[in-house]
């Protein structure tokens, strides 16, 4: 098995934990989750095509690396 590549900040605890907060959630939390999330400021939530993904990825990666 080949080593599991991770974003940057990212490890498989970090990861694990993800996976253990929403697979632990009530739905009422995770309604408030999205509500806030919806209400943060200077970002957007928005529908994309899925074969658009790869490109917005590449546009936000550029954007954050500039």
């Amino acid at each position: 098995m080949s080593d599991q590549q991770y974003p940057p900040g990212w490890d498989q605890t970090r990861v694990q934990r993800l996976i253990d907060h929403y697979e632990n959630i009530e739905e009422d939390d995770l309604l408030a989750e999205d509500e806030a999330a919806r209400e943060a400021e200077g970002e957007t939530i928005m529908m994309i095509p899925t074969d658009l993904v790869p490109a917005v990825r590449e546009l936000i990666s550029r954007k954050k690396g500039a």
